[in-house]
């Protein structure tokens, strides 16, 4: 049986762009997936489409057991989206564009005040609550733009790089109501750029590239295929570079990545905080010099590097918003 979120085989060009090739993701209900990618990967895209703001050109997709192409209007009274670009009314106050929300969906007046109340202290904005929305700041419209999708407490919930302008407290904040959503019951599909976020939210991830779903898997499983952890080593002197790099390899699980001008190598490694010990007393054996030296999990870059050749690189904005300006539009008037 489906899961709350469903596609198969979805496509859209714009001109000579082939944003989708041919996506298929399944999300169940009461979970969350993570859509990881680079800029211009397809996330965006694909949110678009699942939402009815962009029509694929071929696939099929169902959005809470309603068929996204022959239902639209069903699609949009059963989900909730927060785009990328907060999309609330800079002359009104926070709770005026939470309660305009609340009566968009054809809530009672009342009803729709004491739902933006909960909203605004679920969100710890209830005191900037009556000021216009213009004096917020980024991280501020941010939550209210999340505030506002959950009005009508949506079954399923879109949200494309939620985070992004966040400091990290209120990333965390963040995170803690996305969960309590979650074990709610609500199905939620996340775009994001990080791990991190990941690591948190996600059940699942599927790791988009191209306009295709490259991998998937949870987020351990992915990071294994890149080798598991990284150890970087930054040496004092530029010619210890080689004889650095000699040592890592014979250590490591795949190719030592050398970046000259920062003096810095990476290797990938199976072995934990004793492993770097043990690379700490060659290097010292060797009479290498080390500005710094530690052990991490694996990065985006590491994944997109393991599983497509090239690193997640920046590029430019996500495809439908670059090649369909209607679309872009449509992207602002969020479907809530």
């Amino acid at each position: 049986m489906p899961g709350a979120i469903h596609a198969e085989g979805l496509v859209k060009t714009f001109g000579d762009v082939r944003a989708l090739d041919g996506v298929d993701l399944d999300v169940p209900q009461g979970t969350v997936l993570g859509l990881l990618g680079p800029n211009g990967a397809g996330k965006t895209t694909t949110v678009r489409c699942l939402t009815t703001l962009l029509r694929p050109d071929s696939g099929r997709a169902l959005v809470a057991g309603i068929d996204v192409l022959k239902d639209p209007d069903a699609v949009r009274r059963s989900v909730g989206l927060s785009g990328q670009f907060a999309a609330v009314d800079e002359y009104l106050t926070g709770r005026e564009n939470l309660q305009m929300v609340g009566r968009l969906y054809q809530m009672r007046g009342k009803a729709a005040k004491q739902r933006a109340a909960e909203l605004l202290e679920q969100f710890h904005l209830t005191d900037a609550a009556d000021r216009p929305t213009k004096t917020y700041s980024g991280g501020m419209r941010r939550r209210l733009d999340l505030a506002a999708a959950l009005v009508v407490r949506p079954p399923v919930m879109f949200m494309d790089e939620p985070t992004t302008g966040l400091d990290p407290r209120n990333r965390q904040q963040l995170w803690e109501v996305i969960k309590q959503l979650v074990s709610d019951g609500t199905t939620l599909l996340l775009t994001t750029q990080y791990l991190e976020e990941a690591d948190h939210l996600a059940h699942d991830i599927a790791v988009v590239d191209h306009g295709r779903v490259i991998a998937r898997g949870t987020s351990d499983q992915l990071k294994a295929r890149t080798g598991g952890e990284r150890v970087e080593v930054v040496v004092h002197e530029r010619e210890h570079i080689a004889t650095a790099a000699e040592v890592l390899g014979r250590f490591g699980k795949a190719d030592t990545t050398v970046e000259e001008h920062t003096r810095k190598l990476t290797v990938p490694v199976v072995g934990g905080a004793k492993l770097l010990a043990e690379i700490i007393r060659e290097l010292d054996s060797r009479g290498i010099e080390m500005d710094d030296i530690g052990l991490r999990r694996p990065t985006l870059d590491d994944v997109f590097l393991s599983l497509t050749g090239h690193a997640a690189e920046e590029k430019p904005e996500e495809n439908g918003a670059a090649e369909d300006p209607k679309a872009r539009k449509r992207t602002k008037e969020t479907a809530k």
